[in-house]
């Protein structure tokens, strides 16, 4: 009974399992793409029916999303792709520590990082890479360039 009503409206399947997937897409939080491409070809393989440019057979069906939903990808994928950035986020260096003097206790290096106690928290202090330096000696004055988290990266107080 209701394999008869699917096959003899076919146009309304497609449509119905495109905004099926489309659903799900929506629901795992567009992470995924095969759905969003699959929905969107079973929507048009559904649209083609029902506009009567397909026929409404199981084999135009399934062809017809298979071929539209990787048109569909091949389209839209670098747009999407721009919408999701070029990589990481920039840093965000507003902190108000960026500019916090203070005494290294160790030698420092580019390739050996030291610590210090700040606000009763233990930070990681690394040289910065632009600070045009390789090394610290302790006791040298130095100021905050950026923190990152458990980390103040540090250069020669000029």
């Amino acid at each position: 009974m209701i394999a008869d009503y699917i096959v003899n409206h076919q146009a309304e399947f497609w449509i119905i399992v495109g905004f099926v997937l489309l659903g799900v897409e929506v629901m795992t939080g567009f992470s995924l793409g095969v759905f969003l491409f699959a929905g969107l070809g079973a929507l048009a393989a559904g649209l083609l029916m029902m506009a009567t440019i397909l026929p409404e057979t199981w084999v135009a069906g399934v062809a017809c999303t298979g071929i539209s939903s990787g048109a569909i990808a091949a389209l839209l994928w670098k747009p999407l792709k721009k919408l999701q950035g070029d990589g990481s986020p920039e840093k965000d260096n507003s902190s108000d520590l960026v500019g916090h003097e203070f005494v290294v206790d160790t030698d420092i290096s580019l390739t050996r990082p030291g610590s210090v106690q700040y606000s009763g928290i233990g930070w990681k202090v690394e040289i910065d890479k632009n600070a045009g330096v390789d090394s610290i000696r302790a006791g040298q004055r130095v100021t905050v360039t950026s923190v990152e988290v458990g980390r103040f990266i540090v250069k020669l107080l000029e």
